[in-house]
């Protein structure tokens, strides 16, 4: 049997992980624009067409921070929302901070250059480019990488014991 602290703290974590993964669904599919889907991977070397126009990095740079704020935001709403009907009591700046990690590696991971030269190196190169019989490896690997980032996150605001 866990101890109270162990427990709330598991509580916490687990209610947490629920809220921010949440936020985060609703953050990549529903707040993000269109523009911003299309252009946060843009660079000068991979440049992306979009409704006529060319697009490089500093677009790309641009559209993937306006993303990736609209993404934490929405992850902070959501665990604001949920957390009061919870009753949780999450100490703020545990909370901050596990929002600008979730908000940061968002926007590396959502420039897309930078995962994809982690996974050739970890030897997953060839997956995060499939895209046939209905599988997108990129899209697919993207999210797990954001999940274990979350999963890791998560622990920053939940392991606080002031609020147990």
């Amino acid at each position: 049997m866990m101890h109270n602290t162990a427990t709330a703290t598991a509580a916490r974590y687990a209610a947490l992980l629920g809220l921010l993964r949440a936020g985060s669904n609703i953050g990549d599919h529903i707040t993000q624009r269109s523009r911003d889907a299309e252009l946060k991977g843009a660079t000068d070397a991979d440049p992306v067409q979009y409704q006529g126009d060319t697009y490089g990095t500093r677009e790309g740079r641009l559209a993937c921070l306006r993303h990736s704020l609209s993404y934490t935001a929405t992850q902070g709403a959501v665990i604001a929302v949920g957390s009061r009907a919870l009753g949780l009591r999450l100490p703020t700046g545990r909370l901050l901070a596990a929002l600008a990690l979730s908000g940061a590696s968002h926007y590396v991971i959502d420039r897309r250059e930078p995962l994809r030269r982690s996974l050739d190196a970890l030897g997953k190169g060839d997956f995060y480019r499939l895209n046939s019989g209905g599988i997108n490896g990129s899209y697919l690997m993207d999210q797990a990488v954001h999940h274990l980032i979350e999963t890791l996150v998560c622990l920053i605001p939940a392991a606080d014991r002031t609020t147990a």
